[in-house]
């Protein structure tokens, strides 16, 4: 039953509709009049000042701990090779990540992978593996609405995961571009805030903005921010400044805020359309509805090959990403469903392709 009309499950990245493309345009006018020096010059490399200062005061800190990237992703390899060596054991999240488990292998880091709920990583078990006798470097911890699962961490495993990186002597890496993105459920407090000396903390405005922006920053210990702005130096001299000047406007008029609700009023229209044609359409399925972001997990019965399913989904005109791709092993009955890209109409489509696929084989 093959189809033109491709739906795909794939990417996590929001839909044309829900982008604010006049705000953007306005934003861009608005950085080359009021500053046209600071967004086409070179710069330095913590990036373009007047939006450094906006991201320290929306976390309550001080300038010197922050430095805006090219992209969330740049600043995940400038702090990974800055703190991590070939060898050093680095805890992530099971699953996780898949570009995070990419970059963490290359480098030669010993990975390991810890189990997740739905209320977020297994503390006990991580302590376990600790006392054990594993000497953690860095702790990869997705707190809200993790990709690829779609789970939040409780506010009692933030904390008891800070006294774990206090015992044990490990930093944790509170990688957060989604945190904005709630539409359900309370706010919690993130790790940095917590203990800001311990942690170091990337987001991203390629969700709220749009991915094409390609803005990311850290915030962090000003000593290690300084080291990863010496990386930095010696990699590009200084980020898109033009990028990160119309950032800095589209933040500083209020406009990010508008854009935030319509993508979370359109995300919590989008899961609940998903959560009820999986319902319909493959009761076997068992899934977690998230309170925010873009993705969720799916769990089909023991036995399932989502590689065969993958294939017959691509026959239907439907892509997704098989689970076994965010982890070191196994998951081989699992994949994950990204709903941002995809209007309610398509996702029940889809959903349609995937129960046929699904019981095709």
């Amino acid at each position: 039953m093959p189809s033109s009309a491709t739906i795909s499950f794939a990417r996590g990245a929001p839909s044309l509709d829900i982008i604010d493309v006049e705000g953007l345009r306005a934003a861009a006018g608005r950085a080359f009049e009021s500053d046209p020096a600071g967004a086409t010059a070179y710069g330095t490399s913590v990036g373009y000042g007047r939006l450094r200062a906006w991201i320290a005061d929306r976390h309550g800190v001080e300038p010197e701990r922050v430095i805006v990237t090219n992209g969330s992703m740049q600043a995940d390899a400038f702090l990974f090779e800055h703190l991590v060596s070939k060898g050093d054991a680095v805890i992530v999240e099971k699953p996780t990540y898949d570009r995070t488990l990419l970059s963490l292998r290359t480098r030669g880091a010993s990975v390991h992978a810890v189990e997740l709920a739905p209320d977020g990583i297994d503390v006990d078990a991580l302590a376990r593996l600790l006392e054990g006798g594993v000497a953690a470097k860095l702790a990869h911890i997705i707190p809200n609405f993790q990709n690829p699962a779609g789970y939040t961490i409780s506010l009692a495993k933030r904390r008891r995961l800070l006294e774990l990186a206090a015992q044990h002597d490990f930093t944790i890496f509170e990688d957060d571009p989604y945190v904005a993105l709630r539409f359900g459920g309370e706010p919690l407090p993130t790790m940095l805030s917590l203990d800001p000396d311990r942690v170091i903390y990337a987001s991203s405005f390629s969700k709220t903005v749009c991915p094409g922006i390609r803005v990311g920053y850290l915030v962090g210990p000003p000593q290690e921010i300084a080291a990863i702005a010496q990386l930095a130096t010696n990699t590009y001299i200084s980020p898109n400044m033009v990028a990160q000047a119309i950032v800095y406007e589209f933040c500083a008029s209020g406009a990010i805020e508008r854009s935030i609700e319509t993508v979370r009023t359109a995300l919590a229209e989008r899961v609940a359309v998903l959560a009820d044609a999986l319902r319909r359409e493959l009761p076997e399925a068992r899934f977690t509805p998230p309170e925010g972001g873009y993705f969720m997990w799916v769990t089909l019965p023991e036995g399932t090959d989502v590689g065969a399913l993958h294939g017959a989904a691509a026959e239907r005109g439907l892509a997704f990403v098989k689970g076994g791709d965010f982890l070191l092993a196994g998951g081989q009955n699992t994949l994950r469903i990204a709903y941002s890209g995809v209007t309610p109409e398509q996702i029940d489509e889809g959903v349609k392709r995937l129960a046929d696929a699904y019981h095709s084989l």
